[in-house]
């Protein structure tokens, strides 16, 4: 199975399981990562999802240059504003943690972009080097990535195609945290539970006002933000917190 997809509790489990060639992602891989994208959004008992890469080598270093490169250069594969694998154009209002257990590179630091939280081990690296090999990341870094760290950094990344460190990666804002390697999984699970502990309505309400108002003018952010916060006032989820709270005991939350 080029990627396992597991479900546990509210948690989505998905892990790029090609480690003999670094977690790269042929046809096959990124359609099927594209359906599993699309489950996770639309199944309402996930309330979390963790992506990781099989093995401690590699995250995911992009597509695959035998398999998929070749497909695109020829014409047969053709690019879109939607490339669901890669989490460019698809629209999930859950939160996605990225578990980063080694090389990120081209498509897997495209791909982390477009997820919430990511944790790295001490021995990951990130590079979008496709300029060296007269290519295009065209998988959302040249939108993304200089709206998520400073332009001058994304511009360096972008440009040179030099690999950075997960230090390097945490100092300038790419990543949240560096562990050891073999405290990734239990960190990343241990984020996932905590979030899982929140009222869901409100944790996919938070997001989808933050990715929806970060380009709109203030002003009119500020209606849509006032829209979710009375969807979520309204619900029964926003009664129990306060009364769980009162009552000092755990809430129990239904995401209604």
């Amino acid at each position: 199975m080029t990627i396992q997809y597991e479900k546990k509790d509210r948690i989505a489990l998905i892990t790029i399981n090609r480690p003999e060639v670094m977690n790269c992602l042929n046809p096959e891989a990124m359609n099927r990562l594209a359906k599993i994208w699309v489950d996770f959004r639309d199944d309402d008992e996930l309330w979390v999802a963790i992506i990781t890469g099989a093995g401690d080598k590699a995250f995911c270093a992009g597509a695959d240059l035998k398999e998929l490169i070749p497909e695109i250069t020829a014409g047969r594969f053709h690019l879109t504003p939607n490339l669901p694998a890669f989490l460019k154009n698809i629209q999930i209002y859950k939160p996605i943690i990225a578990a980063i257990n080694g090389f990120c590179l081209a498509g897997g630091t495209e791909m982390i972009q477009g997820t919430d939280i990511r944790i790295a081990a001490e021995h990951a690296t990130f590079s979008l080097a496709e300029p060296r090999w007269a290519l295009f990341p065209g998988a959302g870094s040249t939108v993304r990535l200089p709206r998520q760290i400073p332009y001058c950094r994304a511009m360096e990344i972008l440009l040179v195609g030099d690999q950075i460190s997960a230090q390097e990666a945490l100092q300038i804002g790419l990543i949240n945290r560096v562990v050891k390697k073999e405290e990734l999984m239990p960190r990343a699970m241990k984020f996932a539970e905590r979030i899982c502990e929140n009222g869901p309505l409100a944790v996919k309400a938070i997001k989808e006002s933050v990715m929806r108002c970060y380009e709109v003018p203030i002003e009119y952010a500020n209606i849509l933000e006032t829209y979710y916060a009375r969807e979520i006032f309204a619900s029964e989820d926003a009664k129990e917190g306060p009364r769980a709270f009162l009552e000092k005991r755990k809430p129990v939350f239904r995401g209604r």
